[in-house]
């Protein structure tokens, strides 16, 4: 087994996305530390953090691809004009929030 990834505890459904966008590429993963956040206080906070694990350590540098091209894709484009209606919009979104215009690739 070998960790993927660490997350805040703000990203823990980030988390749970990101298993499941692995689990359907076929990449066996686990989330640990997922309820921790309950003993925050307890513990030291940096160890109730989520982490996301690889089951395989053949298939991390697999994961790792599809995980940095997820995570590079979330960050967006440059900001954009909805062709129907003007509105500018940020990057990361395919669609106008205005008018529903899909955006032009």
């Amino acid at each position: 087994m070998k960790k993927l990834h660490t997350f805040s505890l703000a990203d823990r459904a980030e988390a749970g996305l990101l298993k499941e966008l692995l689990e359907r590429e076929g990449i066996a993963c686990l989330i640990r530390n997922e309820q921790l956040f309950a003993a925050l206080g307890e513990i030291p906070f940096l160890e109730c953090f989520p982490e996301l694990w690889v089951v395989d350590n053949e298939v991390w540098p697999r994961a790792r691809l599809l995980l940095d091209s997820w995570l590079k894709s979330e960050e967006g484009g440059l900001p954009w004009n909805c062709p129907a209606c003007g509105e500018t919009l940020e990057g990361q979104f395919g669609a106008c929030w205005n008018c529903g215009t899909q955006r032009n690739e």
